[in-house]
């Protein structure tokens, strides 16, 4: 087969998706300007609200759309499994959640041909339909909540250290191995970082279309980066190392407040302990530099939360003012709540391990 002709795999791992998938798979199926063969393998993971109806549909109307299950269930195991099947030299991920752009395949290819990249991917626009969405969209792509990610940038276009879904020649999964199955969440960004590490390259380009759509709901919002901190915690104890320093800073913050926070508290546990003498305590300087510690960076992060927020809404609005001064910190608390749970079920009770509810942390 021609390399100019390439035969490509588009794989969608899905689960209880039914209000999303037949709108991505004609998304799919109506891609312009490929000169290739194209399939569309959806692995379906144990879908209860008739997702696989739909797409057993599809597959009896377009024959090159096809049906897996995945008995796991997870992400990672079902992108595997596409690949595994894959007849095509070119692996195209989609996302049920995500609308593309009629070039988005096309535009894909050209960018893998010409930048000799390992991975390629677009940037990640948004695409919001209710109030609190376009909050959440627009805190989304600014500096303070995601600390500068590069694929939060729209018009950015170069090497990177992640994109959304990506595009891959087949061949890269041999060199750097499938998605780890061990990881719930994060198994892209793991996947590219791994990349990276072994010598190759990940590409954005600001001209691979796709919108997200994001959470609709602070709860949900917060959930998801809970998620992101908790399984970035096995990422980076995985590598021995952050890939950013984006991905620490929050959690620093949070420690370190936390640690301030302690120093009263125990000289207020040792004048309540009355019945041991000679125990040290803190002196008064010491208690009021802490203190003043504690309200310098209170008092910065309502300066941040609000300039950011203020920047938002000249933005994208003015009328999502009231809730922004909310939705930043979901970002921030969601991420470090996540990453400190984390470390301790993943580094510090690691026989716990094995008994942690990952539907609950990860659903």
């Amino acid at each position: 087969m021609s390399t100019c002709h390439p035969h490509i795999s588009v794989i969608v791992a899905c689960r209880n998706e039914k209000d999303s998938i037949r709108a991505c798979i004609s998304s799919a199926l109506s891609q312009e300007g490929i000169a290739g063969d194209l399939e569309v393998i959806c692995v379906d993971g144990n879908s209860i609200d008739g997702t696989v109806e739909i797409i057993e549909e599809l597959c009896k109307r377009y024959p090159n759309v096809v049906l897996r299950h995945n008995a796991a269930g997870y992400v990672a195991s079902g992108l595997n499994l596409g690949i595994k099947f894959a007849k095509g030299d070119v692996i195209v991920r989609m996302d049920a959640h995500t609308e593309y752009a009629p070039d988005y395949v096309r535009m894909c290819l050209q960018t893998l041909n010409l930048t000799g990249a390992d991975n390629v991917g677009g940037p990640a626009r948004t695409s919001s339909k209710t109030y609190v969405q376009r909050a959440v969209a627009a805190a989304y792509h600014s500096r303070a909540s995601v600390g500068g990610a590069l694929f939060h940038n729209t018009s950015y276009t170069g090497w990177v250290d992640t994109v959304p879904y990506g595009c891959w020649h087949k061949e890269a999964f041999v060199r750097f191995g499938l998605f780890d199955e061990d990881l719930i969440r994060n198994q892209d960004d793991e996947h590219n970082q791994r990349i990276i590490r072994q010598g190759g390259k990940v590409w954005q380009s600001a001209d691979i279309r796709s919108w997200y759509s994001p959470r609709s709901s602070l709860t949900s919002l917060f959930a998801q980066y809970m998620q992101y901190g908790y399984w970035k915690v096995e990422v980076i104890r995985k590598h021995r190392g952050a890939a950013s320093l984006r991905h620490l800073i929050p959690v620093m913050c949070i420690v370190l407040l936390t640690l301030l926070a302690l120093v009263p508290l125990y000289n207020v546990a040792v004048c309540a302990v009355t019945a041991i003498p000679g125990v040290p305590m803190f002196p008064r300087w010491v208690i009021h530099a802490d203190l003043l510690c504690v309200v310098v960076l209170g008092v910065s992060y309502i300066c941040l939360v609000s300039a950011a927020s203020f920047e938002c809404a000249n933005r994208a609005g003015w009328d999502l003012l009231p809730i922004l001064p909310l939705t930043f910190p979901c970002y921030h608390f969601g991420y470090s709540y996540g990453f400190i749970r984390g470390i301790l079920d993943f580094c510090v009770f690691t026989q716990r391990r094995k008994g942690v509810n990952f539907n609950q942390l990860t659903r």
